[in-house]
This record gives structure tokens, C-alpha cells and sequence, in this order.
């Protein structure tokens, strides 16, 4: 297979001999350079707010919950369990109608059970559907490197990109650490910014950067076109792909790239699909097409796939999971204070739009044209308790960040609950 020599982005620098979380701990693994900003707040040489405990497992505590289970992968999904089911149903009465949530309860030593409110029902995913790009990421870099999964991570880590015009415009900024003098600062992406593969998808999932998905998205399109050629594509080579191609044909590439790893995975087009990149610089060059869904069962479908190692492989589903631990600021479903000790990987999204023809005040998170706020979660307590969820909500006119956040709490507790019952009893 052809190789070439890829200049690194990382520097000959001296690293804590520590190990607190991945990815606190991963630098080295990784090359992405904001976890050595989180061990230097660790170590106490920044005075910064230190993260949460959940936040400071070691690399080797974090494993997929369902993969070699005493019951085997779970391929089918999962008929409700009648005690939990009553449990979530109480606590809707005084809920808009609009939430949807699925729970999956897997904690070890018992059977796994499942519970759910409108799993079917379909929302706009936000920033969740970042989770699909992840996907395609994987099954194209198997599709490249099919025998070597040490040849992918180190494509991740050492292949460097520019954002160029798909990673403008967005709002939300991303870290930046200089290796040499240790300046750390935030700001957003511009077109000539570069990072590595690694670092695109953390800022995707850690920061929710939609320029970040949007590059990546075009990564994982360029790997299934190039295959074999893309670790040594240059910028030029890109430009004039992307300038001569048909906008069709990129249009039903990127469809496709995001789509089959999870149709793969049995997940309906109807459950959750990706219609369009997350920029305006991206739509520009590639349009979108068909329009974006999600729903609780849909996402419940992916998260159970990572956790069986379904998603392309186990060591695939593993990096994934570690992409969605929660070392950066939680928000929304994942700022409960119940949360706080518990290991959380973590994506949330949200979506509005204001309308002056329409009745009820509108803002930022509160549209009243429509309001989506969406969050997936799975989370590890320390004392026992492991389970999923997925939560989606629409509730025009309000922002439903506090009700997010209590329905936390309140589904914790019931699992909890039942843990604690179940110790009792043994």
C-alpha cells in the first residue's frame, strides 16, 4: 500500500508522566493538544476550574458496557421492561407533550431493561447528528486500512488539515495550546486554521464546533473517494476535486458516506439521517439533500451498536466512546448535579427558529417556529449504575435546558434506585 511522510503535527515536548482520563490522559495517543491544558489543571500548575469527578477515569476504565455481556451483543432492540417502564412514565404528567425519550438500563449483575416515551417520533438532531459523521469516520478509515487498526489511529494523529471555507461561519469556539510557551486561548475557526484528523473530531464532540464536522464530513468523503491515496492528498488536489465534480455526485457521496454505517447497523432512514453539512461555507460547495431526523430509538439503535462494538468493529466503537467523554464543560441533560461523580460520554444539539407571524415570544433556545433541544447520553456512576438514554423535545417558546437538566436527576434516581434495591437483596 502506498505511504508517504506526513509531517507531525505534535512537537518534542515534556509530558507529565500522569494518567487521569482519557482523553486528559491521551495526548500522547491522540496528539490532540487541549488535554495537556487539562493536565496542567490537574497537576494545579493552571488555576483553573478543575473537572468534574466523573471526568478523571483512567484510560483503562473505560470500556463498552455490552461487549462480550454475559448476554451477548444486542442485535434486536429491546422489548420494555414493565416496572421501568411505570417508573419513566411518571414523570412526564406535567411535561409538553413533545418529549421523547428512550433508557436503556445496563448496569452489571442483573438483566438489562428498557423503557421509552414516543421513541418513534422524529426530530431535527442538532448537534447529535455529529455522532453519524463519527461513524463514517471509522468505516472509512477501516475501509483504508483494513488489517491495521494502529495504521488508522496514526492517520487520525498525524495527517494535519485546513478547514478552509466548510469550517466557517459558527459561534462556538474551539481551544487552542501552543506546545511551545504553553498560551492557551479560545476563539473561532477560521478558513486557514489546521488540526489534525484527531483534533477536528474532538472539536466536533467535545465543543460541538460545527465547523469541525463540517471539515471532517469532508474528510470522510474524500477517504471513500481516494482510498488508499488520501494520506498523501494535498490541499491542491482536494480544491480541484471538489471544483470539477459534479455537485450531484458530491451531494450523493456525502449522503452516503454518513448514511450506510448506520443503515449498516439497522437503523431506518426514518429513525436518523444526516441531510446536509453544518456550515454555510460547506453547503456552498456541497448542498445538502433529503433533510436531517432523528429519534430516540433511532439514536438508542447507535449507542447500543457502540456498546455491543458494532460499530464497525470493537476497537472502532471503543474510540468513539472515548470521543464522547465528557472532560469539557457539561451542559444541558449532562450540567445535573447528579451527574457530577458519574462517567458521562455525551452529545447534545439544539435548533430554533423565530417567527414574528407566529404567537409566543421567541429567543435564543426558545423559537417559536420550532425548538429543538436533544441530548444522548450514557452514563457510569461509581456505585454501579450504567445505562443510556436518549431525550428529545420541542417545546416551542422556552428554553427547556432546566427541565433537561431535572429529568437528569429524575432518571438517575430511578436507576439508582433499583440498583440499590437489587443490592439489598442479594
Amino acid at each position: 500500500m502506498k505511504r508517504c511522510v506526513i509531517v507531525l503535527l505534535v512537537l518534542a515536548v515534556s509530558v507529565p508522566s500522569i494518567s487521569y482520563a482519557y482523553p486528559i490522559d491521551g495526548y500522547l495517543y491522540s496528539g490532540i493538544r487541549r488535554l495537556l491544558k487539562l493536565e496542567r489543571i490537574i497537576l494545579g500548575e493552571l488555576d483553573e476550574k478543575m473537572p468534574p469527578n466523573g471526568a478523571l477515569l483512567i484510560t483503562e476504565q473505560i470500556n463498552l458496557n455490552l461487549y462480550n455481556d454475559d448476554h451477548g451483543p444486542i442485535i434486536d432492540y429491546p422489548e420494555a421492561d414493565p416496572e421501568l417502564q411505570e417508573a419513566l412514565n411518571s414523570l412526564f404528567p406535567n411535561l409538553n407533550e413533545s418529549y421523547s425519550v428512550a433508557l436503556f438500563d445496563v448496569t452489571p449483575g442483573r438483566p438489562v431493561r428498557y423503557a421509552d416515551r414516543q421513541p418513534t417520533r422524529g426530530f431535527q438532531p442538532g448537534s447529535v447528528g455529529k455522532l453519524a459523521v463519527l461513524a463514517g469516520l471509522f468505516c472509512e478509515l477501516e475501509n483504508i486500512y483494513p488489517h491495521s487498526f494502529d495504521d488508522r489511529i496514526a492517520l487520525l494523529k498525524e495527517r494535519v488539515v485546513s478547514g478552509g471555507p466548510f469550517a466557517v461561519y459558527d459561534e462556538h469556539t474551539v481551544p487552542f495550546y501552543e506546545l511551545e510557551g504553553g498560551k492557551h486561548y479560545k476563539r473561532q475557526v477560521k478558513e486557514s486554521d489546521r488540526f489534525s484528523l484527531f483534533e477536528w473530531a474532538d472539536h466536533m464532540v467535545s465543543v460541538s464546533n460545527n465547523g469541525a464536522a463540517s471539515v471532517l464530513w469532508r474528510e470522510v468523503l474524500l477517504m471513500r473517494v481516494f482510498q488508499s491515496e488520501y494520506p498523501c492528498l494535498n490541499e491542491t488536489d482536494v480544491q480541484e476535486y471538489l471544483k470539477n465534480t459534479p455537485r450531484r455526485e458530491l451531494m450523493d457521496l456525502a449522503t452516503d458516506v454518513v448514511s450506510c454505517p448506520l443503515v449498516s447497523l439497522g437503523i431506518e432512514p426514518e429513525e436518523w439521517r444526516l441531510g446536509q453539512m453544518f456550515t454555510r461555507g460547506a453547503t456552498g460547495i456541497i448542498p445538502g439533500q433529503g433533510g436531517s431526523i432523528g429519534s430516540p430509538k433511532g439514536l438508542m439503535k447507535f449507542l447500543i451498536a457502540v456498546e455491543s462494538g458494532r460499530v464497525t468493529d470493537p476497537r472502532s466503537s471503543l474510540e468513539i466512546k472515548r470521543l464522547m467523554y465528557m472532560t469539557d464543560r457539561r451542559i444541558r441533560y449532562g450540567a445535573s448535579d447528579a451527574l457530577d461523580d458519574a462517567a458521562l460520554y455525551f452529545k447534545s444539539g439544539s435548533l430554533y427558529s423565530c417567527d414574528p407571524n407566529k404567537s409566543g415570544p421567541c429567543g435564543k433556545y426558545a423559537g417559536n417556529r420550532f425548538n429543538y433541544m436533544n441530548s444522548v447520553a450514557i452514563v457510569e456512576q461509581p456505585e454501579g449504575a450504567k445505562y443510556i438514554v436518549v431525550l428529545m423535545s420541542n417545546v416551542l417558546s422556552k428554553n427547556s435546558n432546566f427541565d433537561h437538566r431535572r429529568l437528569a436527576g429524575q432518571i438517575d434516581e430511578i436507576v439508582k434506585v433499583d440498583v440499590e434495591e437489587a443490592t439489598e437483596d442479594q
